[in-house]
């Protein structure tokens, strides 16, 4: 488990190197007293594991950047390792400047060689939401309050790189708005904004989207917290937060109304399918007690789960 005397932790996501895993996380000071203040205080904190259970913490990732435009918070991303041997990492930022705090959900990218020390590759955000597809504020078509948790994979025909991001769809209704966007890259820096993955559905969220193959399997896990879903949905499955969908590639397509949540932990969220050393995976999360109360904030241990006729549960 990773705990951090002073700072909560929540969101997080792996670089595994083969003998060691490489843990990022959100992370912001419990001196702030009300959790809910954490999200325009975050920045991106980073421990090693060879076990994903005893962690050594190293110093953080990268933080916000005075004066510059992710000078608020960052939040919740991914890492790809380029064929050019260099580590990048894709995270969401949020700005001061123009003053829409939390609905202004920006896209950078850092690189690395070494997993520990980061460069920010330009001085402005990587890509917008296009506005033919994906929602954008009213007083700013630039901008969404729904553009974050970036999951960058190479594709598995070689043809490139997608990224994967939590979005909502232009013009849908409330809580059934939720899609997964999709944009394109040659070079893993330069990326073109592509309609959706995902039609919407019951969800108001598809947060922290990702793809693994799991025993040949594609699979697109994705969080959804209780208040982001809709009453038929609530309905019809109860109060879970991880969910996941089935289909034949990497790349979709995605039929929402076909996930299915794991049961396994109702609460656990942000979570990770990781792949442990003798080949099972495992989920990475943690647990999210809000609204009705909050928890420690940390990383749990992993929870061992397979996948046996087309549903995730625990191994």
């Amino acid at each position: 488990m990773l705990s951090l005397p002073d700072h909560w932790v929540w969101d997080s996501w792996i670089a595994d190197v083969g003998d060691q895993y490489h843990l990022f996380f959100l992370k912001a000071p419990r001196t702030l007293k009300d959790p809910r203040l954490r999200h325009t205080a975050a920045s991106i904190g980073h421990a090693t594991s060879a076990d994903l259970i005893t962690w050594t913490v190293h110093d953080d990732a990268l933080r916000p950047a005075p004066d510059a435009w992710d000078d608020l918070a960052l939040w919740t991303g991914s890492i790809a390792h380029g064929d050019d041997g260099i580590w990048r990492l894709y995270y969401t930022a949020l700005s001061t400047d123009p003053g829409y705090g939390a609905r202004d959900q920006r896209i950078g990218i850092a690189e690395s060689h070494d997993l520990f020390e980061w460069r920010r590759v330009s001085d402005g955000p990587h890509l917008r939401p296009d506005p033919r597809w994906y929602e954008t504020l009213e007083d700013d078509p630039s901008a969404s309050d729904t553009w974050r948790d970036p999951f960058v994979f190479k594709d598995p025909c070689g043809d490139g790189w997608h990224m994967l991001i939590c979005a909502r769809a232009a013009g849908a209704p409330r809580l059934k708005d939720a899609v997964v966007g999709h944009a394109r890259s040659a070079d893993m820096r330069t990326w073109q904004v592509q309609p959706p993955l995902t039609s919407p559905a019951g969800f108001g969220q598809l947060e922290v989207p990702e793809v693994r193959i799991v025993d040949t399997q594609p699979v697109l896990l994705f969080t959804c917290h209780p208040d982001e879903q809709s009453r038929e949905q609530l309905a019809r499955f109860g109060s879970h937060s991880t969910w996941y969908a089935l289909a034949a590639s990497l790349t979709g397509p995605w039929d929402i109304t076909e996930a299915r949540p794991f049961t396994g932990e109702p609460q656990l969220f942000a979570a990770s399918l990781v792949q442990l050393r003798d080949g099972s995976w495992a989920l990475l999360g943690f647990r999210n007690e809000e609204p009705d109360g909050v928890g420690s904030f940390e990383i749990l241990d992993p929870i061992p789960v397979s996948l046996e006729h087309g549903e995730l549960r625990l191994a």
